[in-house]
């Protein structure tokens, strides 16, 4: 088994622990992004703004992995708040395939969602 982690100077880093993402036999599996700044800020707009925040930092990941958001095969979202939140973020990510949204109590830096995907190697 093949296994590359992932790391780009492009994109947000990650907390010391984690890498952005992990190439393994032609999969890449990117780790939940969040809508930041490079000082550790959210960014505004709410829940919208914070989604397209994740995917374009997730973009930027699987280029650097090889891939790209087209090569997508399955994404996981977490809301900190179904009810509010669903219908927002759907209108900036209706674009992509297969999903599970999950509601959750809390993420990372008080952010309102994350993102993390599944892509296949280009």
């Amino acid at each position: 088994m093949s296994r590359q982690v992932i790391f780009t100077e492009e994109a947000l880093p990650p907390l010391p622990i984690y890498s952005q993402a992990i190439v393994s036999n032609g999969t890449v599996y990117a780790s939940g992004n969040i809508g930041i700044t490079r000082d550790m800020k959210l960014v505004e707009g709410g829940v919208q703004g914070q989604t397209r925040a994740a995917l374009k930092n997730l973009e930027i990941v699987l280029k650097a992995s090889g891939s790209s958001l087209a090569n997508v095969l399955k994404v996981n979202i977490y809301l900190t708040n179904l009810k509010r939140d669903f219908a927002p973020m759907n209108e900036t990510y209706s674009e992509f395939p297969a999903r599970t949204c999950i509601g959750v109590a809390e993420l990372p830096l008080g952010a309102d969602v994350e993102i993390e995907c599944i892509a296949a190697v280009a």
